[in-house]
């Protein structure tokens, strides 16, 4: 049994701040796998600390002692990574001027953390399948096997599972790499620990801009919690340090921190996790009015379609009534047959393309767009009166976020609601 005290002295020694129950929930799993040679799979989001879980594991293993090398599948070239992985030969490929080694055989008796192990291609999953089942590979344009001795730890924003579905990752290497798997929560699903990352960030800029440190009203924080984090602990670092170095005060307020904030629409308008939250209605709607706005464009394009396709028939009727003119002309003159003659045929027309188009068109749209923008602002305005100002809770009845909200206030003008 993992005792409170191990997982503290771990969050201690690589700097994990937190202490939220799945947070301690993946630390204590990570201790329980490192004294093993299992590969490890860590799932997670973007920006939630996935790397440092791979340094927990091999520090506190028998291989601490041997090396460590953190490498992002994604950042290197399709074309190199066989080589960068494996190593290749003298004269192997056009650049191969002299034999490299790669990193499973200078890492050879450490570990290898392969962050984004989804990037891989599959030929270079079948050279990395080999060496989890029998510790082999070969170099790009060698024949030699050899044998290395490498724990791999490897790490995921995507569902690999789907991924193999797809036909876009190996089902066999997935099974390999998933006899223990550790998923890191994302920031969201850690409110209570925004707080003291908000703190240690906003100390460490403090002594790096040479600065007092930044702190929190309340309702400052509360924005902070409700925020969705898409970025997560890397976003809010960033988010942090903008504050830290453009706001003169050293007290951040709600509306300091809503200015701040990236917007997140499409997973901030729609929980995913609570579709039947008591704002539904006002979610409905907002999404109804975009979705008119688009086929007004829709039909502003499509107007303009029709027009030029019913200036194409009266230049085309025109033509076709010339035609027929000099055709008559032509058999009475009798300088042609008549079995040679152009009869013109028959133009349909289509009573649906008969569009009368005035300057009546545009004025109707901007009318009807102005009525939507109208609509909207009286929505606006009777929440804020109804909550006498309050934004929060006024952004939650209307089902938008705080910063959509603040966004629509100056729009609107009503900051003296």
């Amino acid at each position: 049994m993992i005792s409170q005290q191990q997982i503290q002295d771990i969050k201690n020694r690589f700097e994990i701040v937190g202490n939220s129950v799945y947070l301690n929930r993946a630390i204590e799993k990570a201790i329980k796998v490192a004294p093993t040679d299992i590969s490890v799979l860590i799932t997670g989001e973007s920006g939630v600390g996935k790397e440092a879980f791979s340094k927990i594991i091999h520090h506190i293993s028998r291989r601490k002692h041997g090396p460590f090398i953190a490498i992002n599948c994604a950042a290197i070239p399709e074309g190199t990574i066989d080589s960068e992985l494996f190593g290749h030969e003298k004269g192997s490929f056009t650049s191969a001027y002299e034999a490299r080694k790669g990193y499973f055989e200078t890492v050879n008796g450490g570990s290898i953390f392969l962050d984004e192990i989804s990037e891989l291609p599959l030929e270079t999953q079948s050279r990395l399948l080999r060496v989890l089942e029998s510790g082999e590979f070969i170099k790009v344009g060698s024949s030699k096997v050899q044998k290395t001795d490498v724990r791999i730890i490897a790490a995921s924003n995507k569902d690999l599972l789907e991924l193999t579905q797809k036909n876009k990752f190996r089902e066999d290497l997935y099974y390999r790499l998933t006899t223990v798997t550790i998923n890191i929560p994302p920031l969201r699903k850690r409110k209570e620990d925004i707080l003291y990352l908000f703190a240690k960030f906003a100390n460490d800029f403090a002594d790096k801009y040479k600065s007092p440190p930044i702190e929190l009203t309340p309702e400052a924080l509360e924005n902070l919690q409700n925020h969705y984090w898409q970025g997560n602990i890397r976003q809010l670092k960033n988010v942090v340090e903008q504050i830290s170095i453009l706001e003169t005060e050293r007290l951040i307020t709600g509306d300091m921190i809503i200015s701040a904030l990236p917007e997140t629409l499409s997973k901030e308008l729609i929980p995913i996790d609570n579709p039947r939250n008591s704002a539904e209605g006002f979610h409905e709607r907002e999404l109804i009015y975009k979705f008119l706005f688009d086929i007004k464009k829709d039909l502003s394009d499509l107007k303009a379609m029709m027009f030029q396709m019913a200036q194409y028939s009266d230049v085309k009727s025109t033509a076709m009534k010339e035609d027929d003119y000099t055709n008559q002309r032509l058999l009475k003159s009798g300088n042609i047959y008549p079995e040679h003659s152009i009869t013109p045929q028959p133009f349909e027309t289509n009573e649906s393309t008969n569009v009368k188009f005035d300057e009546h068109t545009e004025i109707n749209d901007i009318a009807e767009n102005l009525s939507l923008q109208e609509k909207e602002k009286e929505m606006i305005k009777d929440a804020l009166l109804k909550h006498k100002g309050r934004r929060k809770p006024a952004a939650k009845e209307l089902g938008i976020s705080e910063r959509t909200l603040y966004r629509k206030i100056k729009e609107y003008e009503l900051e003296y609601l």
